[in-house]
């Protein structure tokens, strides 16, 4: 059981609705499922009852709300206990932030700063992962959040992997390709193709999977570093986006014949010769909980 988990229970006993509670989460509607069952089966029995289109509290989840909420405010008040004190040496923390995981973590991570430590500075960069690398190694950033594949062997960074998420070809619902039951590279190369700039090791599978035509350079008709962008041209044309799965279940993953089977590895990396700060260890351990809750 963890905190994430009976914030996620209580703000669905306020309302009643998974997808109210997940936009006010901020996380998508199947992580919140997810995380109510675990709860549930960590506990071992029902939290809530299906009435109609609502969710109501079960006699045991009425009987565990106001626990839950007391353990909260207990926690609450743990974390900042001295939290004036600790805000004053926290001082500023640059965070680099690769495509993928800014689309995962830039928002989650800057709400969370605003509401729960409004007096901490939090400075993000976006851009490619060489120029992100160098300028953590100028001490231009404190830290990063990449898809760790697309890191270069070095011995002067620590690298803490953070979690893998898979890949797809994705397209709008309405996208002539979402109709089909399987879905060939040569079909989806009709059309657009727009991603991010991919890793050598994501480069390597997908050239394994369906041949040289598959590899980026060739592959690629639209790249930007960007995935925002990118998701949003696939919403509105005909592309097809490249891209982690999580980032626009709105969008249809292709069913490719044959499976793609290739995933983002996205991971916390810092240099070893620098101390953490008590903001940077705030945000590491932010990380964690948001992609836990992803």
């Amino acid at each position: 059981m963890t905190l994430v988990q009976l914030k996620h229970f209580l703000e669905l006993a306020s309302n009643g609705s998974f997808s109210k509670s997940a936009d006010r989460l901020h996380i998508t509607q199947p992580a919140l499922s997810r995380s109510i069952k675990s709860l549930e089966d960590e506990l071992g029995q029902p939290l809530f009852d299906r009435v109609g289109r609502n969710n109501e509290l079960t006699a045991f989840g009425r009987h565990i709300l106001w626990q839950a909420r007391d353990l909260l405010e207990a926690a609450n008040n743990l974390k900042h206990s001295g939290s004036q004190d600790l805000l004053g040496q926290m001082g500023q923390m640059r965070l680099g932030l690769g495509s993928g995981p800014g689309a995962i973590w830039m928002t989650p991570l800057l709400m969370c700063m605003a509401t729960e430590y409004p007096q901490a500075r939090l400075e993000i960069a976006r851009g490619a992962t060489p120029m992100l690398v160098q300028q953590l190694r100028e001490r231009v950033l404190d830290a990063l959040i990449l898809d760790i594949r697309s890191l270069s062997p070095a011995n002067d960074l620590l690298v803490e992997p953070l979690c893998e998420m898979p890949g797809a070809f994705m397209c709008r619902p309405a996208h002539p390709l979402a109709r089909l039951k399987k879905v060939s590279l040569a079909q989806v190369q009709q059309y657009p193709v727009a991603s991010t700039p991919l890793s050598d090791e994501v480069a390597r599978v997908l050239i394994e999977r369906y041949g040289a035509d598959a590899h980026p350079d060739h592959m690629v008709n639209l790249r930007c570093e960007e995935i925002s962008s990118l998701l949003d041209v696939a919403r509105s044309t005909d592309a097809v986006v490249v891209a982690v799965r999580a980032l626009a279940p709105d969008l249809v993953a292709l069913p490719m014949s044959p499976p793609m089977n290739a995933t983002a590895r996205f991971g916390w990396v810092t240099l070893k010769s620098r101390s953490e700060s008590p903001l940077s260890k705030l945000l590491h351990q932010m990380a964690r909980d948001i992609v836990a809750a992803v």
